[in-house]
């Protein structure tokens, strides 16, 4: 006689969740899939590079050679990687200041203040970027990496965020640092902050991300130079006598343009994932 087998709520015979993991697979190699062609065409032979073979062979540095001649990637890359993690650290900074002041203080129009942040939040870029332009010019940061940085050094999204995190945040911490004494600035650094790592770390990384794509400001400030590598690109979509792009060196930088993303999610991974599964603390 075979005993019966009470399944717990939630079990089920594993087949029935191939459908979805074979759905996720697939979505996962469409997702891959442009990021593997973009570096197979980088490594191919510049007189090969239009094959739609999926295998590059012989592989060749040929195009990563030309792009280095024809422009400056290192400094592109040091450029870049300036702007952006200044940028993403001065959003960091403010965004978690604001929040802290937010979730931590009672003060007049408290209510009012956080609407006028998630308010900025919602007004398009186009509205804000001719008194941005104007300003600069004022003050002489146009054509220059300060320029790009400066405007950028508040983000209503990262207010948002972080406040979001510290509505859930024990109140009994805080009461307990007051009463030890503690500042509410030194309560921020050593209470706080030690225990928002992983929502910090997904914030930072998506900050640097959006800081790290951006064009069109770049672009608008770095009118007589291409500083940084988004604007470096340019000088590849259109051959001498405009015959057509240089698809190969084009390809070789915009993979040195993800690789510091990559190296920033295998640093943050853990920190991003954990951020990403659960809200607050636990």
């Amino acid at each position: 006689m075979v005993d019966s087998v009470t399944l717990a709520p939630g079990q089920g015979p594993r087949w029935r969740a191939l459908p979805g993991h074979l759905a996720l697979g697939a979505l996962g190699v469409l997702c891959v899939f442009p990021i593997y062609w973009l570096y197979a065409t980088s490594l191919r032979r510049p007189d090969q590079v239009l094959s739609l073979s999926p295998i590059p062979w012989p592989l060749s540095l040929g195009n990563y050679a030309e792009a280095i001649q024809l422009v400056d990637i290192p400094q592109l890359l040091i450029n870049t990687t300036l702007v952006a993690l200044l940028t993403a650290l001065g959003q960091l900074l403010t965004g978690l200041l604001a929040a802290y002041a937010f979730a931590a203080w009672s003060f007049p129009l408290k209510r009012l203040c956080y609407l006028l942040f998630v308010g900025t939040w919602l007004v398009p870029f186009q509205v804000t970027m001719l008194p941005n332009y104007v300003l600069l010019l004022q003050l002489g940061l146009l054509n220059t990496l300060g320029g790009v940085v400066v405007p950028n050094l508040c983000s209503a999204l990262g207010v948002i965020l972080l406040r979001q995190h510290l509505d859930g945040f024990p109140k009994e911490l805080l009461e307990a640092a007051k009463m030890d004494g503690r500042s509410s600035w030194r309560t921020l650094w050593t209470v706080v902050v030690p225990n928002l790592r992983a929502p910090l770390a997904a914030l930072a990384i998506l900050l640097f991300v959006t800081a790290w794509n951006e064009y069109f400001w770049p672009a608008m400030v770095l009118q007589r130079s291409n500083d940084v590598l988004q604007l470096g690109l340019r000088s590849f979509m259109i051959s001498e006598g405009g015959q057509g792009t240089y698809w190969g060196p084009l390809m070789a930088v915009a993979g040195l343009a993800c690789l510091p993303i990559f190296a920033l999610y295998l640093v943050l991974r853990r920190h991003i994932v954990s951020a990403f599964v659960r809200s607050g603390l636990k």
